[in-house]
């Protein structure tokens, strides 16, 4: 088991930083700009160097840009310091309701399982309604927003009732190590650390609350100039995807070896992990909707917003229509 020490180590490595956004610039010819986190398929991706592969019968080269979690991912992206990325659910709704200039252009069906709320192994809280008047932390505008928000819904409390406390991922870690919250709201790996390293013990999954899909985005302007590598870039993932299926182990010492964190915490990770590349379906569309009226029905962004409208639409599927 971890010390508290190498707890936080592990997680302060995870928390990347973004290219500077003074550096944005509206393109690089000939380079495809990708956004990441040091988890998921693109982690394992980069660690193959599967795009770069593909996009050199193109003459286009990748750049590979680190962010933490996935609302600065956005930004970057909106401002076209990076061409494309993945998040969570609940970061492109935010970045929409703010009018920002991106699209979706895959999902990850049920990609974010691998969250939960949790506790330390000796809180008395046992129920998400115990919950209430707690200091509960989640990073906002994250997956992990929008978990706390459908658990407080499920358990017949609202958002005013618990105290939330915002913070970045390696920021809650250090939080929920000292004792200063009462409930973390997280992903994995952070989520695996903290069952590994402090025995934090889960209050409730994600998968018993509400469907967590991923996305892959991309900036508008690029998408429409440059589908034919978006479209090269979605194929080599796809692949990858294929290959991350089959291959729990081999993908848990790779994200082990990225990312700093112990194999066994990685492990747990990767098992929850549905590694699958999918099209922007009418169901993942509706499901992505449905968290968009939620934070528009309780004020958490100020304008309601229309998934389908910024949905990316591949040229060969623009042909057949």
């Amino acid at each position: 088991m971890l010390d508290r020490r190498r707890l936080l180590a592990a997680c302060l490595a995870l928390a990347g930083t973004a290219l500077p956004l003074r550096d944005a610039r509206a393109s690089e010819p000939g380079v495809l700009r990708i956004g990441y986190q040091k988890n998921g398929i693109l982690a394992v991706a980069r660690e193959q160097a599967a795009i770069e592969a593909a996009l050199k019968p193109q003459g286009v080269s990748v750049r590979w840009v680190e962010f933490s979690f996935g609302p600065p991912l956005l930004e970057a992206l909106n401002l076209g310091a990076i061409d494309f990325g993945q998040t969570g659910d609940a970061p492109p709704i935010f970045a929409q309701a703010a009018g920002a200039n991106l699209v979706y252009a895959a999902a990850q069906p049920h990609g974010g399982s691998g969250s939960a709320i949790l506790v330390p192994k000796d809180s008395p809280l046992t129920t998400l309604a115990e919950l209430k008047g707690k200091r509960v932390a989640f990073s906002k505008g994250s997956s992990a927003h929008n978990l706390t928000v459908a658990a407080l819904e499920k358990a017949g409390l609202t958002y005013r009732d618990i105290t939330p406390v915002l913070l970045a991922p390696a920021d809650g870690a250090a939080a929920f190590a000292g004792g200063t919250i009462d409930a973390w709201a997280v992903w994995d790996p952070y989520f695996a650390i903290a069952e590994e390293g402090q025995g934090a013990r889960v209050l409730v999954r994600a998968s018993d609350i509400t469907p967590t899909n991923n996305f892959f985005l991309a900036n508008k302007d690029f998408a429409e100039a440059q589908a034919d590598v978006l479209t090269t870039a979605l194929a080599a993932l796809g692949e990858v995807a294929v290959w991350c299926e089959g291959n729990h182990a081999s993908v848990a010492a790779s994200l082990s070896k990225i990312t700093g964190v112990p194999l066994a915490a990685t492990r747990r990770a990767v098992e929850r992990i549905r590694f699958v590349i999918a099209p922007m379906d009418a169901p993942v569309i509706a499901e992505q909707q449905r968290i968009a009226d939620r934070f528009h029905a309780i004020g958490v962004i100020p304008r309601p917003v229309q998934v389908s409208d910024i949905v990316w639409t591949p040229p060969e599927t623009a042909n057949k229509t």
